[in-house]
């Protein structure tokens, strides 16, 4: 009797093969297959070689026969287009109780629409998100996987002997919810992550041009962050970059064009926070930092027209270190109380019973974003799991105590000398705001209404009775615009 394969993948580019490899490496055999098949025969002959349990195969006719039933058949091809081709390509193969599985970063909209569209046709559906790069895919990645409630048992087993691992054994996978669910989570985690990654550099830094400290300095620094509160991989792979020399013995760092890059996923969480009304600030700032840092010509050339302070420090620097390092905390929890937040909104608006807690272990192991961190969050929605916002959380509400004064006077400082921070400002912004329990948005509704007739609310009338004024005399008394929201 041919051997069948207990699952199929297609797409071999780096992810994909790292991930057949982790598959095969915990027992499972695995079908490949890719649009370009001589990525079979080079999979087959180099990494693969010698392993038994992959089976490579020339036509999607092929691939599909060598599947057990019920067929598991997991796509890591570009999100988008892609996705939908290979769909279209399966289905004639497929049968009632199949599952197609998305492991790539699909816009969880595409995600809603393409479960939908296979439930119809009585077939299953995963959307997952895949995190930890490349290392992550071979080694134990985060998976976050939501879609068709009853296709989670027919991969279970293995999603969860593949992914990553927190330090008591527990995976860092688990079912997140319908639909588009597990690329929603996917896509805010990649949110919090640019706000990590902005974060830390901005950090960096105020240290090299507002304290002159070299990267050797710099690396030093880092290295002893990830000893305490800061331990995660970013913090980790910062100080390992810091430390990297170039062939002539120099900084590899400072030799990089300074203009960052995106696939999209931190701009669709932010523009999402819009659609929302979630205030995801510190996301969304570290989205138009990379816009900024793409005009590097025109930042060159207003270099030398545009003035600003003379950058100078006086003061005790290992202090101030220790501030940065406060702020930089207590900005990084803002960023996931943010992400969050929104993931609250998105549950509410979609019907999704998202477990934060799980989340958050989801995310302690394997992933971009992993940390000691994490698991705060993690005994935070424990003690409570209706937690609206977690620096409301008595551990959360402590740190940002002790962070209060280092962080603004890291942000101030920043200010002074004109280095740019605006990750870290827009942090204490969110919190100050946060925490007000007046804000002049008062005014701005009395000019909308002025203006536009919008109407406003009393602080001395129950909430939800509308009025409006006359402010000029003029006009009619008893008419506006019927808008409130803005």
């Amino acid at each position: 009797m041919e051997k069948k394969a207990d699952l199929g993948l297609i797409g071999l580019a780096i992810m994909g093969q790292n991930l057949v490899l982790n598959m095969n490496d915990k027992g499972y055999s695995v079908a490949v297959f890719n649009r370009t098949t001589s990525k079979v025969n080079d999979f087959l002959n180099n990494a693969a070689r010698g392993r038994s349990g992959i089976l490579g195969t020339k036509s999607l006719e092929d691939f599909v026969a060598s599947i057990k039933k019920p067929r598991r058949i997991m796509l890591m091809v570009k999100a988008g287009e892609v996705v939908d081709t290979f769909i279209e390509m399966l289905l004639p193969h497929l049968e009632e109780g199949d599952l197609i599985i998305d492991g790539g970063n699909s816009h969880f909209p595409d995600t809603i629409r393409r479960t939908k569209y296979l439930e119809e046709k009585g077939l299953l559906y995963i959307g997952t998100g895949v995190s930890g790069g490349e290392e992550g895919a071979r080694h134990g990645p985060s998976i976050m996987p939501g879609g068709s409630p009853k296709a989670w048992p027919l991969v279970k087993d293995i999603f969860q002997a593949v992914s990553a691992k927190t330090e008591t054994g527990e995976a860092c996978c688990e079912w997140v919810g319908e639909n588009g669910a597990g690329h929603y989570v996917k896509m805010v985690h990649n949110g919090i992550e640019y706000g990590d990654i902005q974060l830390i550099g901005e950090a960096y830094h105020l240290m090299k041009i507002g304290l002159g400290l070299s990267t050797d300095e710099m690396a030093e620094i880092f290295a002893e962050w990830n000893r305490g509160e800061l331990n995660s991989y970013l913090i980790e792979i910062t100080a390992k970059i810091l430390g990297f020399k170039d062939q002539d013995g120099s900084a590899l760092v400072e030799k990089i064009l300074d203009t960052a890059g995106q696939k999209g996923t931190g701009k669709w969480t932010a523009i999402d926070s819009l659609e929302m009304g979630v205030p995801i600030t510190l996301i969304t700032e570290a989205v138009y930092s990379r816009f900024i840092s793409a005009l590097k010509e025109e930042r060159t050339a207003a270099s030398k027209v545009l003035s600003g302070p003379k950058v100078s420090f006086e003061g005790d620097r290992r202090s101030f270190i220790e501030d940065i390092r406060k702020a930089l905390l207590a900005s990084k929890m803002v960023s996931y109380a943010q992400g969050f937040m929104l993931m609250r909104q998105a549950a509410a608006a979609y019907a999704w019973n998202l477990n934060f807690g799980g989340i958050a272990l989801m995310w302690r192991g394997g992933c971009i974003i992993r940390s000691v961190f994490l698991g705060k969050i993690k005994e935070a929605f424990q003690r409570n799991p209706e937690l609206s916002n977690l620096l409301l959380d008595d551990y959360f509400k402590k740190v940002m105590d002790e962070a209060q004064g280092p962080w603004r006077r890291v942000v101030a400082k920043a200010v002074e000398m004109g280095i740019p921070l605006p990750a870290h400002a827009t942090a204490l912004g969110f919190y100050d705001a946060y925490r007000s329990e007046r804000l002049p948005a008062n005014l701005l509704q009395a000019q909308r209404d002025y203006f536009g007739a919008h109407t406003y609310e009393r602080v001395d009338r129950p909430r939800g009775e509308f009025f409006h004024t006359n402010w000029t005399g003029e006009g009619m008394e008893d008419v506006s615009a019927g808008t409130y929201n803005a």
